[in-house]
């Protein structure tokens, strides 16, 4: 039942029933009006007869009364004619219908009537009849004598009349009073009616709003929506209606999942599926395959299943195998997309047919797919430059070595590795270095001849072969001609963040067969040749020959042990004395770390600080070098109040450390030596690497007292305005340039200017490798501040170096001659 309906009914029987008791009540009103007005009409006129009739009657005794009196006398005397006078004159009397007149002796003396009726009187009332005793006159000396009897008929028609009248008013004044009396109890029951109207419309909806919401509410539950609870108000049957309801609620809520709820989960899932009768037929789909698929429900219901699958797969899809299990499939959309997807199947179980089918779960993997080839592009080619990678590069050099057996030729491998390419990742961060690398494939791309192969086997390393080479010919001329091509555009400039940067890279040549026979042998060879051409100073190349493995052999033994130098106590700390030019006093020293390896003498740095950063044991050599510096500076300090500034080398690796700050400070409160007793020398791709961060480092390092040096100064990538950025002291000048200062005119035009450029901005200037009295000529006759190399003295121990303090601290100077 609607509420609307509801309404209407409570409205209708309301209506019905104030009709109903409008219609009783006005009856009961007006018979019981009737009644009373008959009731008081006919006591009226009972009352009122009977009182006309008590005058009629007390009119007709008087009348007789004195009729007999007058008569008395003639009718004693027999004067019969007087007597009919006398009864003629009552007889004119209206009301008098008949006179008779007897004697003593009962003979009618006079007799006489009118017989016309009343006027207005339809059927005359019988008449009223008294009779009266005629005596004599009353004597006192004889008794009364009867003389005879007067009889008078008295006509009753007037009373008939006035009770005519009185009956035809009493008519009208009922009729106007049932009038009154019938609008009244119009209005009154219309009264009734609208008041039950009201009553029954507010009832209705009194009662409507609970209807409504358990209509509403049992509906949700029909639904399979359980959350909201019913809402108990009433105290009624209603409202034990409610409660149950509420029951039904939660415990369908606890026990029953309902399609509503089966709905939600499947439009839920992020995966498509799809129902279909037995026969393939789709009888539903959730929202996921809406979407996945382009057709709304109305349009894909009652379709096949092989509607949706892609032409090209559906020979090899049956219902009945893709029910039973989960394979790879295609599908196709609306718009005639075709999705790849894994598509599972499940039959339904049950004994009903109408719920006899099977539930297909599609999910999209195009991702996947692609994922997947991406995945086996990876795999085989680097993802930066696009080249092979060194697993593809290995396989296509397997089968280009096959290849040349099968044909007895020649292939060759060439090794490429850049030469300190690090300091650009450094300098500029590793984004600008792979735009480097990127730009540098396809320069090698472009020089290298098509049939010819190039792959990225590590970061800055690279190799290329070429198949096919004669093997009764001498190919080495060919493939150097090549390898200067490379070298070449390798050589030219490359543009990163604005700046040009040069870069030279060392190339190894290993051929196949004279020098390898199989892939893991050629590839090592060729990088020993590469190696051997980088530690002759880079920018060229070498063919592999089996001494070069010694070599390589040695660098990988060296990488091993050095893991263990620490722990072995196989590094040492020496000190490069720095003088004073002006007067060869000797102002302080440089820490210089010496591997000295057992069977194998000192290593200099070069050879293992590279090994170190490639282990990252650059962080531990460099902490241990802090402790032993400041343990010799206060060993000193315990003879010599003044030992000078030491200067330590400072790795980028260490300044990246985010203890960095912490860690100096506490090494230096530990050993209680003042931070201002050191210098800390840091070259400039360390300084450009991360300026902001390396500007707040330094500062922070300034604050503490520590001096800073800008070592190898002139070799790197900085200019004058990012070195203003930073609280540099000290410039200290490659050696390379000091090296030809004193006899090439552009080393020296380089010596002399960072020279004066140290000295306007303020700063101390330090020369490196000095190592001949012309070197130091030049440096004094330009006023250079400090000077440092072997013409000094070679690197010595702390106790060395304090024996040349305490000479000078008496008077003794060693290098007195040099400076005369």
């Amino acid at each position: 039942m609607t509420a609307h309906s509801l309404k209407t009914k409570y409205t209708l029987t309301a209506l019905a029933f104030g009709i109903v008791f409008a219609l009783l009540l006005a009856a009961a009103l007006i018979y019981q009006y009737r009644g009373e007005m008959l009731r008081l009409s006919f006591a009226s006129l009972t009352t009122l007869e009977e009182r006309l009739e008590a005058n009629l009657r007390e009119n007709a005794n008087e009348t007789a009364v004195q009729f007999a009196e007058r008569v008395s006398e003639p009718l004693a005397e027999r004067d019969l004619q007087t007597v009919q006078r006398f009864a003629a004159e009552i007889l004119d009397r209206p009301d008098v219908e008949s006179v008779e007149v007897t004697d003593a002796t009962g003979t009618v003396v006079f007799a006489q009537s009118d017989s016309a009726p009343l006027a207005g009187s339809a059927v005359p009332p019988a008449p009223f009849e008294i009779s009266a005793v005629v005596h004599t006159a009353p004597d006192a000396r004889q008794p009364n004598v009867k003389l005879g009897v007067v009889t008078l008929k008295l006509s009753r028609a007037q009373d008939a009349q006035t009770l005519a009248n009185l009956t035809q008013d009493l008519k009208h004044t009922r009729q106007d009073s049932f009038s009154s009396l019938a609008f009244t109890a119009l209005l009154v029951c219309l009264l009734l009616i609208f008041a039950s109207l009201v009553v029954a419309w507010f009832m209705a909806r009194r009662v409507e709003r609970p209807i409504s919401a358990l209509i509403k509410n049992a509906d949700r539950i029909g639904q399979g929506d359980y959350t909201r609870p019913f809402g108990v108000v009433r105290k009624d049957e209603l409202g034990e209606l409610q409660e149950a309801l509420e029951r039904m609620r939660q415990k369908l809520r606890q026990t029953t999942i309902t399609k509503n709820y089966l709905n939600i989960v499947l439009n839920s899932m992020n995966d498509a599926v799809l129902v279909t009768s037995p026969d393939g037929t789709i009888k539903g789909v959730n929202e996921a395959a809406r979407k996945l698929l382009g057709y709304s429900e109305e349009e894909i219901l009652g379709k096949s299943i092989l509607h949706v699958i892609a032409e090209s797969e559906q020979a090899n899809f049956a219902i009945d195998q893709a029910a039973q299990e989960t394979r790879e499939t295609v599908v196709t959309t609306r718009s005639g997309q075709t999705i790849p997807v894994s598509f599972s199947g499940s039959q339904i179980t049950t004994e009903d047919p109408q719920f006899q089918g099977n539930i297909f779960v599609a999910r999209n993997i195009t991702d996947r797919k692609r994922a997947e080839r991406r995945i086996r592009y990876l795999a085989r080619y680097d993802a930066l430059t696009k080249v092979p990678n060194r697993m593809q590069f290995q396989h296509l050099l397997q089968q280009s070595i096959a290849r040349s057996r099968r044909q007895d030729r020649v292939t060759a491998l060439l090794y490429i590795d850049m030469d300190r390419f690090k300091e650009v990742n450094d300098t500029f961060g590793h984004d600008s270095g792979d735009r480097v690398l990127e730009v540098l494939t396809e320069r090698l791309t472009r020089t290298l001849p098509k049939e010819t192969v190039l792959g990225r086997l590590a970061g800055d390393e690279f190799a290329l072969f070429l198949e096919g080479l004669p093997t009764d010919a001498d190919n080495r001329g060919p493939i150097a001609h090549l390898a200067r091509q490379l070298l070449a555009e390798v050589g030219k400039a490359f543009y990163v963040e604005t700046q040009e940067v040069f870069l030279t890279a060392s190339v190894g040549v290993a051929l196949c067969p004279q020098d390898a026979e199989n892939v893991i042998d050629l590839i090592r060879n060729a990088d020993a040749a590469m190696y051997y051409s980088k530690q002759n100073g880079g920018n060229s190349f070498a063919f592999y020959s089996p001494e070069m493995n010694a070599a390589a052999v040695e660098r990988l033994m060296l990488k091993s042990k050095l893991r263990r130098a620490l722990e072995r106590e196989e590094l040492v700390l020496v000190y490069q004395p720095k003088v004073d030019l002006k007067d060869g006093t000797i102002v302080g020293a440089e820490a210089l770390l010496r591997w000295r390896l057992p069977g194998h003498g000192d290593i200099p740095p070069s050879q293992f600080i590279p090994l170190a950063e490639e282990n990252n044991l650059i962080l531990d050599i460099g902490e241990w070098v802090l402790n032993r510096v400041c343990s010799d500076y206060r060993q000193w300090q315990r003879q010599i109040a003044n030992p000078g500034r030491v200067s330590i080398n400072l790795s980028l690796r260490q300044l990246r450390q985010t203890t960095f700050i912490t860690r100096f400070k506490s090494v230096f409160a530990h050993h209680e030596v003042s931070p201002t007793c050191f210098e800390l020398e840091i070259t400039e791709t360390t300084l450009m690497a991360d300026i902001k961060r390396t500007v707040k480092l330094l500062d922070e390092l300034y604050a503490m007292g520590l001096h800073l040096s800008i070592d190898d100064f002139g070799t790197g990538y900085s200019s004058l305005s990012a070195l203003q950025q930073f609280p540099i002291g000290t410039l200290k000048i490659d050696q390379s340039f000091v090296r030809n200062a004193a006899v090439d005119a552009s080393d020296a035009t380089i010596v002399k200017t960072i020279i004066d450029m140290g000295r306007s901005l303020n700063m101390e200037v330090v020369a490196e490798g000095v190592e001949s009295e012309q070197q130091l000529t030049f440096l004094r006759a330009h006023r250079c501040s400090f000077g440092q190399g072997r013409l000094f003295g070679d690197a010595m121990t702390p106790q060395d170096l304090l024996g040349l303090l305490l000479e000078q601290r008496t008077g003794q100077k060693r290098l007195e001659k040099l400076f005369a």
